[in-house]
């Protein structure tokens, strides 16, 4: 299993990104979740495949309708720390 940590920067607060990112991520199959950060952008952790992982990196970058995303940071590793489902954190 792999891990990806994600920053998402831009207009990515008020937007309904943390629900989109949360109804991306199951559909997907990916658990994890996701968080507001003070500094306005959003904070994303999940678990899947590469494949997996890719596909939702590239849906993070459409975003929701009225978001606009101007970079991702990511990073990847493996992991062995299963997460039951992905959420939205507060």
């Amino acid at each position: 299993m792999r891990e990806m940590a994600a920053i998402v920067r831009g207009r990515v607060q008020g937007v309904w990104f943390r629900g989109w990112t949360r109804e991306t991520a199951r559909a997907l199959g990916v658990t994890g979740w996701v968080r507001n950060l003070p500094d306005g952008s959003v904070e994303v952790l999940a678990h899947g495949s590469d494949e997996q992982l890719d596909q939702l990196e590239s849906h993070l970058w459409q975003g929701p309708p009225l978001a606009r995303v101007t970079t991702i940071e990511s990073r990847r590793a493996d992991t062995d720390t299963p997460l039951s489902d992905f959420s939205v954190r507060r």
